[in-house]
């Protein structure tokens, strides 16, 4: 009992206990019912909204993307670990980075046929890279085919990332499964960026003679490639330490002693000292083996013509093939001479099929 002074009524005994914990349930009441009411018509916290909705690249993919049993063990260079990638979302992530996404779609799905066709040919020889960690077939490096994925491709195109992945996607998807073959095997699908209006025999730039490898033309390049044409300019001393050579005159540097298919340098020599075209390019980094060179004073220009090896697929040509009208199929059996388009399943079932541990 607690003797309490009530004002003018006197003094009175009261058990003031219950009223304290009775108005402290009412106030309670009063503060919480509106958390009551909202709470379950309320939107998820912001934090559990992100943790639980797709990225637009995943969303993409899982919705587009042509499902395989089939996985492409890839060596991440940058990230020096081995990732298993469903096959048809690696060769969407191959043509996302080896062709501009702006590109006409029947150019795309030309590329995605060179792409699926190299990693199903990969597959079939797993193993015999020594160059590749354990387990791997493919790096994501040019030394095999650049593959990025999503969040690298996001990073590369920003805003624009679902518009050009859906274009990706619709030429990978309406490809699906389709690989080039010579004879009932899957060709070495080579491709590069530029002509310089021919394509090139593949024993011309490398030691062996493919069939479907011949030079044929392509004289969309001159009109679609920023990159027909380059012109640099390299210090005398560089050119003679790569090639071992004095330069002591100015004017035109070396003799062309044989061309290539194609119209390229298959031997060239200065002075007693001979290359092939191939040499040149790699030792002095040049974009084609068709090039000329001249030297003024302490200065050599050199001027090329198409970028690449040469040998296959030119990329820029399909696309000027493209915009002509033409078909991937019509695409890739002109630079792929007496190829057949072919389902690499019946190949897969001669033990191409390959899931990792």
């Amino acid at each position: 009992m607690v003797d309490n002074n009530l004002g003018g009524h006197g003094n009175v005994n009261v058990n003031i206990k219950p009223l304290i914990w009775i108005l402290a349930i009412f106030v309670a009441i009063i503060v919480l019912l509106p958390t009551i009411l909202v709470l379950p018509f309320s939107s998820a916290p912001p934090q559990w909204k992100e943790e639980k909705a797709a990225r637009p690249s995943e969303r993409v993919l899982a919705l587009e993307v042509p499902h395989s049993d089939i996985v492409v063990p890839v060596f991440r260079k940058s990230m020096d670990t081995v990732q298993n990638i469903p096959l048809e979302e690696y060769v969407a992530g191959v043509v996302a980075s080896e062709m501009p996404a702006d590109f006409e779609l029947e150019a795309l799905k030309a590329q995605a046929l060179t792409a699926r066709t190299f990693i199903v040919k990969a597959l079939l020889n797993r193993g015999k890279d020594t160059s590749l960690p354990e387990g791997a077939v493919v790096s994501d490096t040019v030394m095999h085919q650049v593959y990025k994925g999503n969040e690298e491709l996001e990073t590369l195109w920003g805003d624009d990332f679902n518009q050009k992945i859906e274009k990706i996607i619709k030429a990978v998807s309406e490809t699906k499964g389709q690989i080039l073959t010579y004879e009932g095997d899957p060709i070495q699908a080579s491709f590069f960026s530029t002509s310089n209006g021919f394509t090139v025999n593949s024993e011309d730039y490398w030691r062996n003679e493919y069939p479907y490898l011949r030079s044929v033309e392509s004289p969309w390049d001159k009109k679609e490639s920023p990159k027909y044409t380059e012109t640099i300019q390299l210090p005398v001393s560089t050119v003679e330490q790569k090639l071992g050579v004095s330069l002591t005159k100015d004017g035109q540097i070396g003799k062309v002693v044989a061309t290539t298919s194609g119209n390229r340098i298959g031997k060239w020599a200065i002075g007693k000292k001979e290359f092939t075209g191939k040499e040149v390019r790699e030792k002095l980094e040049l974009r084609s083996t068709d090039f000329q060179m001249k030297k003024k004073g302490k200065q050599v220009t050199v001027t090329t013509r198409g970028y690449g090896h040469g040998v296959g697929l030119s990329q820029y040509g399909a696309n000027g093939m493209a915009k002509e009208g033409k078909t991937y199929k019509e695409i890739v059996n002109h630079y792929y001479k007496g190829i057949e388009i072919t389902d690499y399943k019946p190949i897969a079932d001669k033990g191409l099929a390959y899931q990792p541990q």
